[in-house]
């Protein structure tokens, strides 16, 4: 048989957010500004004043050897991209047909389904989000999404500031109402930056984590289209598709992109006419604070406890130990599957140099079938819950040939773009992640992840245990650690607080070039 034709996106109609991950691409700063249209008019011509400047999916050449392909573009100093939601689109005056193909929960917004999200317990009700995000406010219409580059000494380049005066002004021009209240700095945007560190030359460097210390959105899905040639095949091994025999494929675009083929071999996207959905995506906006007193404190009490009950004599290894278990891979990102003690992590960095080609490869390539017990990775820890890979198998126990490696994930993943906002010691008590969470099917795959798998346990066979970094902890939640041995007791890491809690979002659709035209332009025709 015949190697299946490589797939080609139309890399110059998609909004280049969705395939590039700025924030790793050299993109550390960003603003995030909400529009509000009184007029579809207004609304339009702000479109047709921002569309030019759209940044789009043609690849820029890469300092890590990527090929580019054809077009290629030069890359700027800042990116645009755009969004709307539900109410977005109606004020623009789309068409009531096409309107109607769009799905439920897109049209709900994510505040409507807060209880599917877990957003109405403890403090992530709507009395603790940002004011421009609250229900009873006007409603947030359009998201401009500026990234920018920054300079050695970790100021973002000029041409953020400038391209935020250009989208204010023409905004201004329109008649288009800027929505305010984001709790920050500055109440106009939400502003983002990537966690800084001093470098070997003593400069600041942009690091890839998130303020809890992890290095962040390791394993975020790769699929058909999205890199260039053998690119691909290399980059699927870890975070694309595995079957029984540990084959690796990249997924299906249509699982993140409209109007393309999904895993299921259906095309997604209802919305008529097809143009106008085709190379769109939608995705939820998700502002997440982390409490990171709760987090320092929680996590020292209980590694004193891990210590004395596992015999372990220093309680920084401890505090490393339990925070690996909890998510599931060592701060640095190496994963327990590979390095499930401390003595084997150290070997594995000895091994291969951390951040080095090799490493970064090696540290995605694994699967949960030789776990299934969570001896080595709690079968509740993070990552197990986020792309469950071949765990939730059901032929598990069949010959090789016969297993069904991912296929029950494979229609759940999503891409993890965003930033972290504010830093420890905010004096507003600013600290956390947005999180843009793209997927083709909200229902399927956002929500189902983040109501099924991160704040419920059935799956895993842990009850109601949630997801002990990211989801609801009731009174007396707890995390339970496999033991290491037959001469130690299993640890219950028992009072866990709230550490993450939402302060706003919606659910937004990221149109193609084709569809913002056709916005900006009023003639969206379903017929």
């Amino acid at each position: 048989m015949s190697a299946p034709l490589p797939v080609e996106l139309e890399l110059g109609d998609l909004q280049g957010g969705i395939l590039s991950a700025y924030g790793k691409l050299g993109f550390p700063k960003a603003r995030y500004i909400l529009f509000h249209a009184k007029t579809p008019a207004a609304g339009r011509a702000l479109v047709e004043a921002l569309r030019p400047k759209v940044t789009t999916a043609r690849r820029w050449p890469s300092s890590k050897g990527i090929a580019t392909g054809v077009n290629p573009q030069a890359r700027p100093d800042c990116t645009l991209n755009i969004a709307f939601t539900f109410w977005g689109l109606l004020a623009l005056d789309v068409p009531t047909r096409t309107l109607r193909g769009m799905p439920d929960e897109f049209i709900d917004g994510m505040a409507v389904r807060a209880p599917i999200l877990g957003d109405d317990v403890k403090d992530n009700g709507f009395d603790y989000w940002d004011p421009v995000w609250k229900p009873g406010q006007p409603k947030a219409h359009m998201l401009v999404m500026l990234n920018a580059r920054a300079d050695d000494d970790g100021n973002a380049l000029p041409a953020l500031q400038a391209l935020t005066d250009f989208v204010l002004q023409a905004a201004t021009a329109s008649g288009v109402t800027l929505l305010e209240g984001h709790k920050g700095a500055d109440t106009r945007w939400q502003e983002l930056s990537a966690i800084y560190a001093p470098g070997p030359d003593g400069k600041p460097k942009p690091q890839p984590t998130e303020h809890f210390g992890f290095v962040d959105a390791i394993g975020d899905p790769v699929f058909e289209g999205q890199y260039p040639g053998r690119e691909e095949l290399l980059r699927c091994v870890g975070q694309g598709a595995v079957d029984g025999r540990g084959n690796w494929r990249p997924l299906a675009p249509g699982e993140f992109i409209l109007g393309w083929a999904d895993e299921a071999q259906e095309v997604a996207g209802g919305a008529m006419p097809l143009d106008f959905s085709r190379n769109g995506s939608f995705f939820a906006y998700r502002k997440l604070h982390q409490h990171l007193d709760a987090w320092d404190e929680w996590v020292s009490a209980r590694a004193r406890d891990l210590a004395a009950t596992w015999d372990i004599a220093d309680l920084d290894v401890a505090a490393a130990l339990l925070k690996a278990k909890m998510a599931g891979r060592w701060p640095d990102g190496v994963p327990l599957l590979l390095a499930p003690t401390p003595e084997a992590h150290a070997q594995f960095n000895q091994r291969l140099s951390p951040g080095s080609k090799d490493w970064l490869a090696a540290i995605t390539h694994f699967t949960f079938l030789d776990d299934l017990d969570g001896a080595k990775c709690p079968v509740t820890s993070h990552i197990r819950r986020a792309n469950t890979r071949d765990m939730l198998d059901p032929l598990w126990d069949r010959a090789p040939a016969d297993r069904m490696g991912s296929a029950l994930n494979n229609r759940r993943r999503i891409l993890r773009r965003g930033l972290p906002y504010g830093g420890r010691g905010d004096a507003a008590n600013e600290h956390g992640i947005v999180l843009l969470a793209h997927c083709a099917n909200l229902f399927r795959q956002f929500e189902f992840v983040q109501q099924q798998w991160m704040n419920y346990g059935l799956d895993f066979n842990a009850g109601n245990d949630s997801c002990p970094i990211v989801g609801n902890h009731p009174p007396g939640a707890r995390f339970v650690i496999a033991a290491p041995d037959d001469t130690k007791p299993p640890f219950v890491a028992s009072g866990l607080p709230q550490f993450v809690s939402t302060r706003g979002g919606d659910y937004f659709f990221a149109p193609s070039m084709t569809a913002l035209r056709m916005i900006g332009t009023g003639v969206v025709d379903p017929t």
